[in-house]
């Protein structure tokens, strides 16, 4: 077998291959075997006919035959021979063959681009760390939310305030006010005021009772048309938070007796979820850097499959209901590119440093998981005996050690910021 192998860019191979017909004879001879057992000829058994007869009537079916089932095989020892990857399906384009000549084609592909990397010297990724700085309104903030997961529904008799929800019927009307027949909703949630639809509206809402009813335009779709309904409220809910005491303490946690233990508690968790927030956005920082200095060139068709196998976790997650695929493609793709550019760098990097995550390290990391919760240590050893639980721990692990080692090379701009200004920004959106 002949072989040519033509680098068409970093990541597209195009190989020419040609195999002589001394080394196809004895293929082409099963491929006639196996067709004679499929012809029927008059005075002749199937798998019987004389060869001279199947040649003599049926050869180009015979060639192409031959072709379709065996390109496959002398492309796959090909690549093999030449020690490439593909990682897409190879597009195959001149493809000749006559018996007793030589078969060839053409097979063109993508592969995994070849990557070097550049001698990195100290602080030559410039990077940044957060360090955020809380406030008693963030404890605040985090109690009332505790309070509210373990809040109760009343129904109340008095008028609505902001904040209650109506439980109503809703009757559509026409633009002359009558009600339009087959668009009566019952059993509506409306929420009072606090970010609800009926926001700008919410003076209609405040002091309705059982039996009120009163006039609103509500959106019907998602492009914002709206139309006229008469609302009639069936009953009133009022959300009924739970008093600081020490019943709720233990519900909240068994191990806290009081509220300056609840407040310190819930501290403690505020400052942990802001430096994990912290480090979280540090490390895709460094990762960053480093892929803007090295730029890799990637296969087109790699970040393709990335975005495919994408769409089919976004169809899983939206059960079955529609979606635009394409955008969820073009929302994606920035993401898919980036993310393959990081996958190329964290595997030359694993090979040119030979990083390795060893049976114990996993073990080790396993054991510190189901030290932080006893009570579900059997739960966590049965989740990692999965291979493809205990692989994506192994590359979380990986992914630790690539980044440690980054960071003697960070140039780390220290920031502070301050947790008002972050709730300034929400409430402006």
């Amino acid at each position: 077998m002949k072989i040519k192998v033509k680098k068409v860019n970093d990541y597209t191979r195009e190989l020419v291959i040609d195999i002589p017909w001394t080394e196809l004879e004895s293929d082409f001879n099963d491929t006639i075997k196996k067709f004679s057992k499929k012809i029927k000829m008059p005075g002749f058994r199937a798998g019987k006919i004389p060869r001279e007869r199947l040649l003599a009537q049926f050869q180009p079916n015979l060639e192409v035959e031959f072709m379709d089932t065996h390109f496959q095989k002398y492309y796959l020892m090909a690549i093999q021979q030449e020690g490439l990857t593909p990682v897409n399906k190879a597009e195959i384009k001149d493809v000749d063959f006559q018996m007793n000549g030589n078969f060839s084609f053409n097979a063109t592909f993508e592969i995994e681009p070849e990557l070097s990397l550049p001698r990195l010297k100290k602080r030559s990724l410039s990077v940044q760390r957060t360090t955020y700085i809380h406030d008693e309104q963030d404890i605040e903030d985090a109690i009332m939310q505790l309070r509210k997961s373990q809040a109760t529904m009343a129904t109340i008799e008095e008028g609505a305030i902001e904040g209650d929800y109506l439980i109503c019927t809703l009757q559509k009307l026409d633009e002359s006010g009558v009600p339009i027949i087959g668009k009566k909703f019952e059993k509506q949630y409306l929420r009072v005021g606090k970010g609800s639809f009926t926001d700008d509206q919410k003076e209609k809402l405040i002091g309705l009772k059982p039996g009120d009813s009163t006039r609103l335009r509500l959106p019907v779709n998602q492009d914002g048309e709206d139309a006229d309904y008469e609302l009639t409220v069936d009953n009133v809910e009022r959300e009924m938070l739970p008093e600081l005491n020490e019943e709720f303490f233990k519900r909240i946690n068994p191990e806290l007796d009081s509220e300056e233990a609840l407040r310190k508690d819930v501290e403690n968790k505020i400052k942990e979820n802001f430096e994990e927030r912290s480090n979280t956005a540090y490390e895709r920082d460094l990762a960053d850097a480093l892929i803007q200095k090295v730029d890799p060139s990637f296969a087109p068709s790699m970040v393709e499959n990335y975005l495919t196998n994408l769409v089919e976790d976004v169809k899983k997650q939206n059960k079955g209901e529609p979606m635009d695929e394409e955008k969820v493609r073009e929302h994606y793709k920035p993401v898919a590119e980036r993310n393959m550019k990081w996958y190329l760098i964290r595997n030359k990097l694993i090979e040119s440093q030979g990083f390795d995550v060893s049976t114990e390290k996993i073990e080790n990391e396993i054991q510190r998981l189901a030290d932080r919760t006893p009570k579900s240590e059997n739960e966590i050893r049965k989740f990692y005996k999965k291979p493809s639980n205990r692989k994506h721990l192994e590359d979380d692990l990986m992914e630790k050690i690539i980044l440690e080692y980054l960071e003697q090379f960070a140039k780390v701009k220290e920031v502070d910021v301050y947790t008002k200004d972050l709730r300034g920004k929400e409430d402006e959106h």
